[in-house]
């Protein structure tokens, strides 16, 4: 009754030339500075594994704060200066993989559209969170790209 797949996906208007917004996305370790999830808990260990920016590289976080958990994300391609590409693993408070993407789109010179999207899948029992995952997941995107525009407008 539940479908298995999940998708949230949300946008925002920068006011900054896309090559600016990108450079800034791509780095995973900015994550920091406007993701709402990242932001959560500030005494979450957090590992790094390779350059920032490039394909493979991987970025950890582990942390006692369960909205928070313990995972991993990994750039699996870069498209141009446009598209970011990563898998999120998720260990605690659940197992569970993402397919997460972030691409800009010049609005204007100096105006950038930011899309963030994540696609995931919760097999039966755990597909009735599919209910509820979306609207959550939707609201703290939301608030992220609102993080990332005060700050790349600043």
């Amino acid at each position: 009754m539940v479908k298995k797949d999940y998708t949230v996906q949300q946008q925002v208007i920068i006011n900054k030339n896309t090559s600016d917004v990108f450079d800034y996305i791509k780095l995973l370790k900015n994550q920091r500075s406007f993701n709402k999830w990242a932001m959560m808990d500030p005494d979450a260990k957090m590992d790094y594994i390779g350059t920032d920016g490039t394909v493979g590289f991987i970025y950890t976080w582990d942390s006692e704060n369960k909205n928070v958990g313990k995972g991993e994300q990994e750039i699996k391609s870069i498209t141009g200066n446009t598209r970011i590409d990563s898998e999120v693993k998720f260990e605690k408070p659940f197992k569970n993989v993402a397919e997460v993407f972030m691409e800009t789109m010049a609005v204007s010179e100096n105006q950038t559209s930011v899309q963030w999207a994540m696609n995931g899948k919760n097999p039966y029992p755990m597909n009735i969170m599919n209910l509820f995952i979306p609207g959550m997941l939707s609201k703290d995107m939301g608030t992220s790209l609102n993080n990332l525009k005060s700050i790349l407008e600043s």
